[in-house]
């Protein structure tokens, strides 16, 4: 019988907590896969803290993984996801089983250091068929696979996020935007970056948080150039996005065209 705050849960509730989480690698979005990328090396790192009792190195690990990795670039990208995807969509359960990973892996690589608050996190999870306790449990292994291109890919995205993230701290200085999904950014890139960047392009309006991202190729090789514009269209009520298509829906006038889209699929869900 699972714990929840202290009290006993069924085993078909658990069941029914666990029962949309993806069980292959292969089924997760791309960016739910290279989180769990970068916490196999992080887990690899404190696995060979612990064994040489340098446990600082290992809570420096964690630390980092969890405010630049999690707190500025996973958990900023993906809330929109979470928030507004339709609750059994490919796209929410991709997310929650990444974040379902991710927190049993920190729990018990905490186990050691934060005993009590690590058994809480323990008792907050879909426990399945896992022990009752995280200090019956044995720290995670690394898959020992590396994805080098993924990794790789991925760290070059997020260094021109932060180029595209500096622009529009600059446009809203100058009043040009309020929030950042009230922006529209066009981004012109040489050869290499602007085939990443088109590799992506469905993404990149939530990797940039943003409404919408245009991509120009640069011929002559030029550096990264980044322009902010005021979004076109208008402002979806469910997502905040801006959406030339807010109002194509009869039955959803007000959102834009994904939301609707969501709205639909939850309806035919039913409670």
């Amino acid at each position: 019988m699972a714990l929840i705050d202290g009290q006993p849960r069924s085993a078909d509730a658990v069941a029914s907590e666990t029962a949309d989480f993806l069980r292959l690698d292969d089924e997760l979005l791309e960016i739910d896969r290279w989180v769990l990328a970068e916490l196999d090396g992080v887990i690899s790192n404190v696995r060979r803290a612990f064994e040489t009792y340098e446990f600082h190195m290992a809570t420096r690990a964690i630390y980092g993984f969890c405010t630049v990795t999690l707190s500025a670039r996973y958990f900023d990208i993906i809330k929109d996801r979470l928030y507004t995807a339709a609750p059994r969509s490919l796209a929410r359960r991709s997310a929650q089983t990444a974040l379902h990973r991710i927190a049993e892996a920190l729990a018990v690589m905490l186990s050691p250091v934060l005993v009590f608050t690590a058994d809480e996190i323990w008792e907050n999870l879909p426990l399945g068929d896992r022990p009752a306790s995280v200090h019956m449990s044995l720290l995670p292994q690394a898959s020992g696979e590396t994805d080098a291109a993924l990794l790789q890919n991925w760290h070059t995205l997020f260094e021109i996020r932060d180029r595209v993230l500096q622009s529009l701290e600059e446009a809203r200085i100058a009043k040009q935007i309020g929030s950042s999904l009230e922006a529209r950014v066009e981004i012109t890139a040489g050869s290499e970056n602007y085939e990443l960047l088109l590799r992506y392009q469905d993404q990149l309006r939530y990797i940039f948080i943003v409404s919408q991202v245009e991509l120009v190729r640069s011929d002559d090789g030029a550096a990264l150039l980044v322009k902010v514009q005021p979004a076109e269209g208008k402002k979806c009520e469910r997502c905040w996005n801006y959406s030339t298509r807010v109002g194509e829906s009869v039955r959803y006038p007000e959102v834009c065209e994904r939301c609707a889209g969501a709205l639909v699929e939850i309806e035919a869900e039913g409670p």
